[in-house]
């Protein structure tokens, strides 16, 4: 499924699939890469729910969604 991204509803997309190598490691298609500007050193957070799977997310988008988050707690505190 290499180079043959499916787009989806809602700003979603299939990518391809990948496997898990020997030592548990797996490659983000290009695709995925390239949509979401992810460069080599990223740090992404693994989700991991067991009904549905595994997520990876973009941490840094992740800590601005939760600080986010965060700041409409805190003002409806007030």
């Amino acid at each position: 499924m290499a180079g043959k991204m499916i787009e989806g509803p809602d700003g979603r997309y299939i990518v391809g699939t990948v496997k898990i190598g020997e030592k548990g490691q797996i490659v983000i298609p290009k695709d995925a890469r390239d949509l979401l500007g992810l460069e080599p050193g990223d740090t992404l957070l693994v989700l991991v729910d067991k009904a549905q799977g595994i997520a990876l997310v973009d941490n840094e988008r992740f800590q601005r969604f939760a600080r986010g988050v965060l700041a409409v707690q805190e003002d409806a505190a007030e």
